[in-house]
């Protein structure tokens, strides 16, 4: 992944859905202008997602998701549905590609549904218009293409961009706390955990997020975070650190400064804050033989690994006193079914986007599951998420 490329998470996902010789792939192709599925005579050549990052003009970065069939027989083929599902809950347009001879199908209104019921912009893209007699009446939320003959698809791609744009306004990560000319002082720990001669994407993108609020981002390790604050000679706006220092810097933190962590600013900013610190008492009704599920949203990351699957079970256990059973998901595996857990910890989601994020948390409200992440479960270990919620007022009264 160079470092001139947007990153993922932050990509608007257009996925492409439909049945088997739909020519699902075809018009990805053309839409694309690269070669980026496979074409064959052969009903259901995809069996997994393919997932390709490139530039749709006129939306700019984008995540191309191809999917498998969604009427595929068989229990191969079952399995191949439920990932093509499971694409849904990442995905921020929708686009059903439909055989136009044929038409619409039950697969096609079930999947309608789908979009319809977890809100995502969608478009049906009735294909195979070189075979028709002349070009069909169609909706808003339609249109006919040859993919054969490349017909209509600089409309489509028109109709994608204008899907895309219609993604939530303005968030920030930190910019709306802060105001031109703020000084943020960042803690960044670097150990053997942290990546080799970089920061890690949130942090990155925090002092972006700084920049583009004409801030000036002053970036310390944990142990010359006092030295830089008495050389500063004016309080910063906020200090933001990494949730593993969090008791030291709260230590050399004077009180009347604002203190934060890059975990609940990422909370707020593709997942639900206030639903977090909510989640995060259940640490105190939890009882023995109670099972908690520890959620990734990366399978690469050796330190969320250690900080997952060891210390977090730990503290856990030290807090709680309880005997407890632990479940580890990583990567884009989410269990459907969560009732078998007391509570959730998820990481703070940086490879995840909004909707993936967003749509996780809600799984977990819609089925009475308590979900936290990480950096807030070690702030309420140590006795610190009041202090690290001061800027946001209204998500620290959920505290008393």
């Amino acid at each position: 992944m160079g470092m001139n490329q947007t990153p993922a998470s932050e990509r608007v996902h257009i996925s492409f859905f439909g049945k088997r010789n739909a020519g699902k792939s075809s018009v990805i192709n053309a839409v694309t202008g690269q070669n980026l599925a496979i074409v064959s005579q052969v009903k259901g050549t995809t069996t997994d997602p393919v997932y390709k990052t490139m530039e749709l003009l006129p939306l700019g970065p984008v995540m191309v998701i191809d999917t498998p069939g969604i009427d595929d027989e068989g229990e191969l083929g079952k399995l191949r549905v439920k990932k093509s599902y499971q694409v849904l809950n990442k995905t921020d347009v929708a686009l059903l590609v439909v055989d136009g001879t044929v038409g619409r199908q039950p697969e096609d209104e079930m999947l309608i549904q789908r979009f319809r019921d977890k809100s995502i912009p969608y478009m049906v893209v009735y294909n195979k218009l070189d075979l028709m007699e002349q070009e069909p009446a169609c909706k808003e939320d339609e249109i006919w293409v040859s993919a054969e003959q490349e017909t209509n698809i600089w409309e489509l791609k028109e109709k994608i961009a204008r899907l895309g744009k219609q993604e939530e306004p303005d968030k920030y990560i930190v910019r709306d706390l802060m105001k031109p000319g703020d000084f943020l002082v960042l803690v960044v720990p670097i150990d053997k955990a942290a990546p080799k001669g970089r920061l890690i994407l949130p942090q990155q993108q925090t002092i972006r997020d700084i920049l583009d609020g004409d801030g000036s981002a002053i970036v310390v390790k944990e142990n010359g975070l006092k030295e830089a604050l008495e050389k500063l000679g004016q309080p910063p706006r906020l200090v933001i650190t990494d949730s593993q220092v969090f008791d030291k810097v709260d230590a050399d933190t004077p009180k009347e400064i604002m203190l934060t962590s890059f975990s609940i600013l990422f909370a707020r900013y593709k997942g639900d804050l206030a639903e977090a610190v909510r989640g995060v008492t259940a640490l105190d009704s939890l009882r023995d033989g109670d099972k908690v599920l520890i959620g990734e949203g990366c399978t690469h990351h050796r330190q969320c690994d250690d900080i997952g699957t060891v210390k977090i079970p730990r503290w856990i256990r030290e807090y709680t006193g309880c005997e407890l059973s632990f479940d580890f998901t990583a990567g884009t595996e989410f269990p459907d079914d969560l009732s078998p857990y007391r509570m959730i910890v998820h990481c703070g989601g940086c490879m995840l986007n909004a909707r993936e994020m967003k749509y996780r948390v809600q799984c977990a409200v819609d089925q009475g599951i308590s979900i936290t992440n990480y950096g807030i479960l070690v702030a309420y270990l140590r006795g610190i998420l009041k202090r690290s919620l001061e800027p946001f007022p209204e998500i620290g009264k959920l505290l008393d």
